[in-house]
């Protein structure tokens, strides 16, 4: 019988990005559809170029202008060199020409700095995916203005495969849960309420550093590969969390279990299809079966249907196949 841990998670995704502009511009062109699948680096908008191409053209013009001005200032500061040394010019005209063609070089090189600035302006007008994954609802169409500081994205990326399903156990079960991580892996299975029987599989990838006191539990998550899509982020999901193997458990059909005035107990048929009244000591509950820490020994048959017709010493009948037993 499997030794687990079963809670209710949340489903989350791996990783999300709000998509905001870093310029401001008009949208000219939406290259996607909402609740698309995206590549990283695909092309999702694109934003109107023309203010920022004249621009550009404008600090190259200023770049050229100023770079013929630093040369010739350069050939000024050539020239009073020469004179200085003939004694002709004075030390005061030698030092202003130096000083004016060395600011007329930083001038070039601020305008070369503008000039990268305007290219990355250029770039910033092609907003491409940062991520692989599905988009949301989209906030922004073409014609729109968008602005840096916009608060609401223009539209939000969530990746989906693999995917996270985040969980919270007692923390009286961490030190089983962190015994059994010591040996391996921990297999998880999360399946929405409706999909029990076919769950998702995943494993252990994040345990939190440390216990909220609030509410007394640790935070996991679990990693799904997720490939058919099944989980979605957001969903509530019933999680197990695999811990090990009892190779020599006792086990019943939980209906086999009754709740009594002086605790739980069972009815155990006899040879002589009589049946007799046993208290049970009960381990855990898995399901539909109930592993029984004590009262009942490996091959007893049990009764699982009936009891409201059954005493101590009534006798019973094989009914079928199923191993049921009626009075």
């Amino acid at each position: 019988m499997p030794i687990e841990i079963r809670v209710i998670g949340t489903v989350e995704a791996s990783s999300f990005v709000a998509v905001h502009s870093q310029i401001s511009g008009q949208v000219t062109a939406v290259n996607f559809k909402e609740g698309d699948d995206v590549k990283k680096d695909q092309v999702l908008f694109t934003l109107d170029r023309r203010p920022l191409e004249a621009t550009l053209l404008q600090v190259q013009a200023n770049m050229q202008r100023d770079a013929a001005q630093a040369a010739n200032a350069r050939v000024v500061a050539q020239r009073y060199a020469d004179l200085a040394g003939r004694g002709i010019a004075t030390t005061e005209q030698l030092e202003t020409s130096r000083t004016s063609a060395a600011a007329l070089d930083a001038t070039v090189e601020a305008d070369k700095a503008a000039i990268e600035n305007v290219k990355v302006q250029l770039q910033y007008a092609t907003i491409a995916a940062p991520i692989s994954g599905r988009t949301g609802a989209l906030n922004v169409y073409q014609g729109n203005l968008v602005q840096p500081n916009d608060a609401k994205p223009m539209v939000l990326i969530n990746q989906v495969s693999p995917i996270y399903v985040s969980f919270a156990i007692p923390e009286s079960r961490l030190p089983e849960l962190k015994r059994y991580m010591a040996n391996g892996v921990l297999n998880v299975d999360a399946a929405p309420p409706a999909e029990e029987a076919t769950p998702a599989h995943g494993q252990i990838s994040f345990v939190d550093n440390s216990v909220d006191q609030s509410t007394g539990t640790i935070k996991i998550k679990a990693t799904f590969p997720n490939q058919d899509r099944r989980l979605w982020p957001g969903q509530f999901v019933n999680v197990i969390v695999a811990l090990t193997r009892d190779p020599n458990a006792v086990v019943v059909p939980t209906a086999a279990v009754q709740v009594g005035q002086q605790g739980q107990y069972t009815y155990v048929v006899k040879a002589d299809k009589s049946v007799e009244y046993r208290p049970v000591v009960v381990e855990r509950t898995a399901g539909l079966e109930t592993v029984i820490k004590s009262g009942l020994k490996p091959a007893e048959t049990v009764v699982t249907d009936g009891y409201l017709r059954i005493v101590q010493g009534s006798r019973v009948s094989i009914k079928g196949e199923e191993n049921q037993v009626t009075p």
